[in-house]
């Protein structure tokens, strides 16, 4: 119910279109001669109430309207604003709560919260990628028993993409060239498995066991992934403490977890935050079928052309494929993913 000065009636003409038009019906009628009774303005939509020589009351049923792609248009451009946020009472990661009373880790789980729901753009685009991406992560975290919060951490990482750090770092789970090849990627100026999605996600499943097994809680594990199970292990011991909420570390390992419980609560609760998309605004995998190559391939531009596709769609789909020709003399079988017809031309 809204209580107010007929002055006052501008502030409210943005709530709704509906508005506006209640208040010109105010503005621009007599009531002194008019019948007692209720008064259609607006088929149902708006209904006056009419008393003796005055306006008892008016209704304006002006609920949200379904989402559609008319109003969600107008909602773009009308519907800006910033809030604080209310940070939730009980956070997690992998199922170890977050200690929030304590008024240092609060602040740091607030700022997480408002730099990645006011980045929206970026935000943005992390829903659209997730929807692409989480259906190939999640089941081989299952498979090797991580959290599924882990896939979050890939979120924060590389944003989803194939990124190289200035460290070199590659790929969605931003794998350094030695860890790669101590776990069994390969690594070389033809292929480069850290670019492959399946593959690199089991490397870091391994390398996220041994973290947990030897700093003892996911949350430590995560904070490794960033800093090294020796540089969490050593400042640990340093500070006589057991557990990252009370380790005082550098800017980014002292952000990392948290910007991954951001990113997780975000992506969870897109209503929550602001973001508003519909099921097609969504990125979707384009299904594709496997083809073995156990030979040298002199050039991938005619091998793609061979199955109606060119060289780009090839690498899209085959981001490890680092080079125009691959060096196959010991003949390794390789699985090259091609895209079904009509998704492409």
């Amino acid at each position: 119910m809204i209580l107010d000065e007929l002055s006052e009636l501008n502030k409210y003409e943005a709530v709704h279109p509906r508005f506006a038009a209640a208040f010109d019906y105010i503005l621009n009628t007599k009531f002194d001669n008019m019948p007692v009774g209720k008064k259609e303005i607006d088929g149902k939509n708006i209904l006056a109430i009419i008393g003796l020589f005055s306006l008892c009351g008016l209704f304006i049923f002006a609920l949200q309207d379904a989402q559609t792609d008319e109003n969600f248009e107008k909602r773009l451009i009308n519907d800006y604003n910033v809030y604080a946020l209310q940070v939730p009472n009980n956070l997690d990661f992998a199922g170890e709560p977050i200690p929030l009373k304590d008024p240092e880790v609060f602040e740091r789980m607030d700022r997480e919260l408002l730099v990645n729901t006011y980045w929206q753009s970026n935000g943005l685009l992390m829903f659209k990628r997730a929807k692409k991406y989480f259906p190939i992560i999640e089941p081989i975290l299952k498979k090797n028993g991580i959290p599924d919060d882990f896939k979050y951490l890939a979120v924060i990482e590389s944003g989803l993409t194939n990124a190289v750090s200035s460290a070199r770092a590659t790929g969605v789970w931003q794998i350094m060239e030695a860890t790669a090849k101590e776990n069994g990627l390969e690594v070389n100026d033809n292929v480069d498995e850290r670019y492959h999605l399946e593959k690199s996600t089991e490397v870091a499943c391994k390398y996220l066991l041994k973290s947990k097994e030897k700093l003892g809680s996911w949350t430590l594990a995560a904070a490794a992934y960033n800093a090294g199970d020796t540089g969490v292990s050593r400042r640990l011991g340093e500070q006589n403490v057991s557990n990252y909420y009370d380790l005082l570390l550098g800017e980014e390992t002292g952000r990392y977890v948290f910007r991954i419980v951001a990113l997780k609560e975000i992506l969870k609760h897109p209503d929550v935050y602001g973001f508003n998309f519909r099921e097609k605004d969504l990125y979707s995998q384009v299904p594709t079928y496997k083809v073995e190559v156990d030979t040298t391939v002199m050039d991938f531009t005619k091998f793609a052309e061979g199955f109606g596709i060119n060289y780009k769609i090839l690498k899209v789909h085959n981001p490890w494929l680092r080079d125009r020709f691959l060096n196959n003399k010991l003949g390794k079988k390789y699985m090259i993913d091609i895209p079904k017809k009509g998704y492409y031309n």
